[in-house]
């Protein structure tokens, strides 16, 4: 998927958020040795340097490299984490490319659970929990104040200003792996009914946004 929208062979790549090195891990097997990336947490930086040498530690925020240095940059269901998400994304266009793209998968606020837990009476609460997401602001952000969820106009702002066009702006569903490890055959039918729908009005209800810019100048 991120090949498609934006051509990684040869490619100079950087991951912002690399976890544990797996993308760039398989980055680098598929398409280009060209690979690095940075983690806010040094244990996850030290695992992934086994699989891409040259990751850091960094803060989404100010990335540690030159501008115009990067054909793609990769930022996967991150930015709602970082404590400044106007920077990040003002950061990850300087290092790009003129004519580089950046693909950033982030949350939608349209889909009918918060994945990443939330806070009920002092106390978090990991899980899939319903409908979060859809309560007015001001009762969202206090169940989920550790993460952000984006409207489509509320992504597309982030850039505002910068020296980007949009190339591609549309929503996905997960994978739903554990369903389909659970259940092959209901986990396989799942999927093909929700990828269907990524090409539906319904993927206004997808999992993540799927934006993908490209720097002009």
């Amino acid at each position: 998927m991120v090949n498609r929208w934006a051509p990684l062979e040869g490619a100079r790549v950087l991951e912002v958020g690399v976890g544990v090195g797996m993308y760039l891990d398989q980055i680098a097997r598929r398409y280009t040795p060209h690979v690095t990336g940075v983690d806010i947490e040094f244990a996850r930086v030290a695992r992934a340097r086994a699989l891409a040498p040259g990751v850091a530690v960094a803060a989404a925020e100010r990335l540690p490299y030159a501008s115009n240095t990067f054909d793609v940059v990769l930022s996967n269901e991150v930015i709602e984490h970082v404590a400044d998400d106007r920077a990040n994304a003002r950061e990850m266009v300087r290092v790009l490319k003129p004519g580089g793209r950046l693909v950033v998968f982030c949350p939608n606020r349209g889909y009918p659970f918060e994945t990443h837990g939330v806070y009920w009476r002092g106390r978090y609460r990991f899980g899939n929990i319903p409908l979060v997401n859809w309560l007015p602001d001001s009762l969202r952000n206090r169940l989920a104040p550790h993460v952000r969820v984006y409207t489509a106009r509320g992504l597309r702002c982030l850039f505002d200003g910068a020296p980007v066009r949009v190339v591609h702006h549309g929503r996905i569903f997960g994978g739903y792996d554990n369903i389909v490890r659970r259940a092959p055959a209901l986990g396989r039918w799942v999927r093909g009914v929700l990828y269907w729908a990524e090409g539906t009005p319904l993927r206004v209800f997808g999992l993540s946004h799927l934006l993908v810019v490209e720097k002009v100048s």
